[in-house]
């Protein structure tokens, strides 16, 4: 599998802890939102997730979000969770993921991305050289190129979740 290969895979993004955070080196965490941290659309996050951010913050890994979609939907979004973000971050190409990494001034490999696509988010953390963490979809969508993705992705998560 390689490029499609995540460092881990779990269920939610409240599974992620400080202690596992610092076993796998990382000091600074690039965050997608829909899916990961909220319902495609919505304004809020899933519930516990404001904690998690605040847990995670306070033991000192830095977090930004780092998004495919369009600044007017995750700057509100990112603002009211208390971070920093990059939208337009044109996943799975390094670029948006550069720029956050730059707002952290962090070296890649002590960075990881957390998201619940493999050909974005996998994909771009291990083409920028950054580690990965697959989440499992919380939400439906229903937009045709998602519904391709996840159609490409069933088989490669069969294997990772067994």
């Amino acid at each position: 599998m390689g490029l499609l290969t995540p460092t881990v895979a779990l269920d939610h993004v409240t599974d992620i802890t400080p202690e596992m955070l610092k076993e796998m080196g990382v000091d600074a965490m690039l965050l997608d939102v829909d899916n990961t941290l909220a319902p495609p659309t919505e304004k809020t996050p899933y519930k516990g997730v404001q904690e998690w951010i605040d847990s995670v913050k306070s033991s000192g890994v830095a977090v930004v979000i780092c998004s495919n979609n369009f600044h007017k939907r995750i700057e509100p979004f990112s603002r009211s969770v208390g971070l920093d973000c990059v939208s337009m971050s044109l996943k799975p190409f390094p670029f948006g993921f550069n720029r956050a990494k730059k707002k952290l001034n962090e070296k890649p490999t002590s960075v990881v991305v957390v998201g619940d696509q493999i050909y974005t988010d996998v994909l771009g953390a291990n083409l920028a050289g950054m580690k990965s963490i697959l989440l499992k979809p919380r939400s439906a969508e229903y937009g045709i190129t998602i519904k391709i993705r996840r159609a490409l992705e069933k088989n490669i998560r069969k294997k990772l979740y067994k």
